[in-house]
């Protein structure tokens, strides 16, 4: 059995690392033009783009160039030059939204596989078999879709590669093409300039037509999120995923979020996807791990349900909820220091969390204590010294020199605490 990729955001060349460290196949991303994560984008340069490009192949590993905007003609022939460009990048997939796109991409880099993005909003056969015969490659569902709806698919068009999203924000509108943005910034976000304007509370008034008198309706006292919905979490499916036999890839969203989302994410589905070809699969492991991020509240989307049947995808009562730790410090790639994300001092006790494949090792020296703790490593500051030997109390989020570490660790490895 051919086993499923998992694809990873990458929204800047650290992220792109960190993804790939914490166990993805693959990530997906790109410079800011005519992506639909323009902020992001604008993390990576052309440059660095490259870079992680080669660094991804030079771990066996793919990357898949985000040129799923919505152009308008006169941005045809910028559009042309960079199509162009990330042909030469030679990334291992193009991702695209129009069937302009589509022609235009297979003319400039016909090597370069074609995936059809979400936005197109492939909802049957009949549509896939229309971009298919077009030269698309892969089709990344509509969130919308049921499992079902996905072997319909395969068994049509056995050739055509499946991805789905597994995890991450969920749009009110239909598979992300949204207009509340639009209106009230004049901000194009099916252009990439998503304000997110779904997750502000509202206030929300119904008006008597007799008396004109207007009365505001409350579901919190910060006021009504009457658009939020909860993100998409298909941790404990993930076994009913590749069991169906149709998936070739499942995604997971968030190019903008943080990098301890884009490797605690990562890594929770990798333990998932191997747990299930090792016969091991314990969903409420990687629940606990996905717990710990910043979220929504989570929701099964429309996996096994149709939309109108699913009546508890929407968060009303906050925008965002923390989650059950905080994330303390990111080891530098160096392996030997740390960069400050949330207050250290001698007194504070966090736990150690390693990309796949690493081990780690106990150990005390004079700058601290590593050590195991019912099957959780930690560690414990005897010093706070920084790169420039210089002993401090304790640090805050807001510091940005390097602190070492009592021993070396994994590139990338965080350090977090109980919230």
């Amino acid at each position: 059995m051919k086993k499923i990729e998992l694809l990873s955001p990458a929204g800047n060349l650290e992220k792109l690392k960190i993804a790939l460290s914490y166990g993805a196949d693959a990530v997906y991303g790109g410079v800011s033009h005519f992506s639909l994560r323009l902020k992001s984008g604008k993390e990576f340069e052309e440059e660095s783009f490259r870079e992680g490009i080669e660094y991804a192949h030079s771990l066996n590993k793919k990357v898949y160039v985000t040129i799923n905007g919505f152009p308008f003609t006169s941005q045809l022939k910028l559009l042309r030059n960079h199509i162009a460009k990330m042909r030469d990048m030679n990334p291992d997939g193009i991702i695209v939204s129009t069937p302009g796109v589509i022609k235009l991409a297979s003319e400039i880099a016909p090597n370069i596989p074609l995936h059809l993005s979400t936005q197109a909003n492939v909802l049957n056969y009949l549509d896939a078999e229309v971009f298919y015969d077009m030269g698309v490659k892969r089709i990344i569902a509509a969130r919308e879709m049921s499992l079902r709806d996905l072997e319909e698919i395969k068994k049509h068009i056995p050739e055509l590669e499946l991805e789905m999203f597994v995890h991450g924000a969920m749009c009110f509108a239909f598979s992300g093409r949204c207009l509340i943005t639009s209106f009230q910034t004049g901000r194009v976000a099916n252009r990439g300039s998503c304000a997110n304007d779904c997750r502000f509370p509202y206030n929300v008034y119904v008006e008597n037509p007799e008396t004109k008198a207007l009365m505001r309706i409350e579901e919190s006292e910060e006021g009504s999120y009457i658009f939020n919905a909860k993100d998409l979490n298909l941790s404990s499916y993930i076994k009913d995923i590749i069991e169906c036999g149709v998936i070739d890839s499942v995604k997971i969203e968030g190019r903008t979020k943080s990098p301890y989302y884009a490797g605690v994410v990562t890594r929770a589905y990798r333990m998932a996807i191997d747990d299930v070809y090792n016969g091991k699969f314990d969903h409420k492991k990687y629940q606990a791990e996905l717990d710990t991020t910043k979220h929504r509240g989570f929701s099964d989307g429309y996996i096994f349900n149709r939309p109108h049947e699913s009546n508890d995808t929407q968060n009303l009562e906050t925008s965002i909820s923390d989650g059950t730790y905080d994330v303390l410090a990111l080891v530098d790639e160096s392996g030997e220091y740390f960069m400050t994300k949330g207050k250290i001092d001698l007194t504070t006790v966090a736990e150690i969390v390693v990309p796949v494949g690493f081990e780690i090792n106990e150990c005390e020296n004079e700058i601290g204590r590593i050590y195991n703790q019912d099957n959780r490593f930690l560690i414990k500051f005897n010093k706070i010294v920084t790169q420039s030997e210089k002993e401090l109390l304790e640090v805050h989020s807001g510091n940005t020199n390097p602190i070492k570490l009592p021993i070396k660790l994994p590139s990338f490895t965080f350090l977090r605490s109980i919230v």
